[in-house]
Formats: C-alpha cells, sequence, structure tokens
C-alpha cells in the first residue's frame, strides 16, 4: 500500500514540475503580489487619512504639532461639503480645519476616527487654543453598511472568476470540451450559456445574502433596489467574462489558479473591497479603475448610501458594458476546445 501511495505521490509531483506554465506563475504570483503591493502600500504604511480644510494643496506642518503625528497621511481639501461627506462614508477617517477658530469633524460610528481623535486631542491637550469638535454633516454612515457592498463584491469576484474560469479548464483536461466539438454545438453558444448560468447564480446567492443581511442588521439603503440590482446584473457579467478570457485556452488548473489569483488578489486590495483608497497616490487609484469590481463598488455604495439614480451610476454602468463586450468578444475569439 504504501509503495502505491508513493508511485501515486512521485507521479503528481513530477507532473506538476513538468508543467512549466504552472511551476512558472506559482513562483512568479507570490512575487508579483509582494512587488505590487509593496510599491502601493508600502511607501508610506499610513494607518489613518485625515483630511485637512485649508485653501491650498500644499499642508504646512508647522501650522499644528497634529501635523506631524506619525502613520497619519494628510490630504488637502478646499471644498467643505465634499470633505464632510468623505467623513460621513469613511473615507477619511477625521477632518481638521486649523483657522482662527480651530475646529475638527468626526463620523461617531468610525473606529479609526475615534483613534485620530485621540491623536488630534494628545497633540492640542498643552497647547493655548482648544478644538472645537463636530460631527460629520448629513446621517454619519456606520462601518457595516460601508463594509457590506464590498463584501458582496468580493463575494461575486471569486464565485464568477473561480465558477467558470477553473471549471472551463477542468472540463478542457478531462475532455468534456473535445466531445461537446463533436456536436452542433459552437464556441460562442458554449460561452453564453457558461455566462448565464453563473449569472443566475451569482445573483441568487447575492440576493440572498444582501437581503438577511439587511434585515438581520438594518443596514443603510437609500437608492432604488431597481438600480442596485441593475448593478449587480451588470458587474457580475463583466466578472464572469473576465473569468472566460482567463480560460478560453489554458490547459492547466494550476495555472488557471495561478492566473485567476493574479487577477483576484490585486482587485480584491484595490478596488476598495475592505478599506477606501483616499489619499493614496494618484497611480494607484488609476490602476484600481481598470478593475471591474471598482466601478461595482462605487456605484453600489452609491446606491445604498448616497440614495444614486441610474444616471448617477450610469458612466460606472457604461464601463462595465464596455468591459463586459470586450471580455466576451476576447474569450470567444480565442476559446480552445481541446488541449492542442
Amino acid at each position: 500500500m504504501l509503495r502505491r501511495i508513493y508511485a501515486i505521490f512521485q507521479a503528481r509531483n513530477r507532473e506538476f514540475l513538468r508543467d512549466r506554465a504552472a511551476l512558472s506563475w506559482n513562483l512568479i504570483l507570490p512575487i508579483a503580489l509582494m512587488f505590487g503591493l509593496s510599491f502601493a502600500f508600502g511607501n508610506d504604511r499610513d494607518a489613518y487619512t485625515v483630511g485637512v480644510l485649508q485653501q491650498g494643496t500644499e499642508i504646512n506642518q508647522d501650522v499644528h504639532p497634529f501635523l506631524k503625528t506619525k502613520f497619519i497621511h494628510f490630504v488637502a481639501y478646499q471644498d467643505f461639503d465634499l470633505a464632510t461627506l468623505k467623513v460621513s462614508r469613511h473615507q477619511i477617517d477625521l477632518l481638521v480645519e486649523f483657522a482662527e477658530t480651530p475646529r475638527y469633524w468626526i463620523n461617531p460610528e468610525s473606529p479609526k476616527g475615534y483613534f485620530a481623535e485621540l491623536a488630534l486631542l494628545q497633540s492640542t491637550s498643552s497647547g493655548e487654543t482648544n478644538i472645537a469638535k463636530q460631527e460629520a454633516t448629513g446621517d454619519a454612515v456606520g462601518y457595516a453598511d460601508w463594509l457590506l457592498p464590498g463584501i458582496l463584491g468580493m463575494n461575486m469576484m471569486f464565485s464568477s472568476l473561480f465558477g467558470v474560469g477553473y471549471v472551463v479548464v477542468r472540463y478542457r483536461k478531462n475532455g468534456f470540451l473535445k466531445r461537446l466539438r463533436a456536436t452542433p454545438l459552437t464556441s460562442f453558444e458554449f460561452i453564453a450559456a457558461q455566462v448565464l448560468s453563473r449569472l443566475v447564480l451569482i445573483l441568487l446567492i447575492t440576493t440572498f445574502i444582501y437581503t438577511g443581511t439587511h434585515l438581520i442588521l438594518g443596514t443603510r439603503m437609500e437608492g432604488s433596489y431597481f438600480t442596485l440590482f441593475l448593478v449587480a446584473l451588470v458587474g457580475a457579467a463583466s466578472l464572469v467574462s473576465l473569468g472566460l478570457v482567463v480560460s478560453a485556452r489554458v490547459t492547466s488548473e494550476e495555472l488557471a489558479g495561478g492566473l485567476l489569483n493574479l487577477i483576484n488578489w490585486p482587485m480584491m486590495m484595490l478596488s476598495g473591497v475592505w478599506f477606501s483608497l483616499e489619499g493614496a497616490p494618484d497611480v494607484v487609484r488609476s490602476i484600481a479603475n481598470i478593475f471591474p469590481l471598482t466601478h461595482v463598488l462605487n456605484a453600489a455604495r452609491a446606491v445604498m448610501l448616497d440614495g444614486a439614480t441610474l444616471i448617477d451610476v450610469g458612466p460606472s454602468l457604461l464601463a462595465l458594458t464596455a468591459m463586459s463586450a470586450v471580455f466576451f468578444a476576447v474569450g470567444a475569439k480565442v476559446f480552445r476546445w481541446g488541449q492542442y
């Protein structure tokens, strides 16, 4: 028995080592992620983002000792309404103004805002002028309200990419696609069926999760349910189509897993699933806009938190529709039935 186990063990190891593409991706993927995430977040490991209400764009740290606090990224704002809205939406943790009458704005529901406030008060405790506290303008948004679209979007992303990309590769590897090729079924028809099937499953699961979470936690919903459903539909179509592009010609499950992770992790980190990219370098936010999940989350949060209409989220829907069309066309064009 042990000899048989060892024979299978040895054969599987040789199979993996001989698959140069899969081996390369298993080596390259973690290195690429380390360099990419270090570039995006490693230059200044700031734990908090604080807005500074002022006229210019350059922040003078000599104005107040708080502006010299380590691990806080300070961003200048000239528009008061925009800045306070970002505080209420958890996009920045605190907003300060060091004018004739120093004051600051905070979202009472923000955990990070609480600690940023402590740092601010500590830096002014020995000063001669007290700083006035105000809550963010409008209804403060709870962190659970802000996080829910990110959780739903992340679940859609994994279900779309792995539920289609990985499965199609397995079909190709075990010869199922080769048998389908003997039928009148075209590659376009097969891909369309895969997209529709996964769309139905994703929308059902997402609707179930959202409904349960909304009823139990009482999460915020300011906009139209139809608009939110449309955002989910178009976003899921874009993500599923992206998964098909990955699986169109790949024959190795290991390589498919590496490619899908190469897409998943940067998208999850840069699309605003867990935290806002407010204050991140411009190049990072530009890169984030190439991911479908970024447009999905921006549109979903706008509908749920701000009551955005279909016209308001129109640019995001158009971007997602264009991505879906491109991904679908490329996937259908380069699709391969067999392994060779």
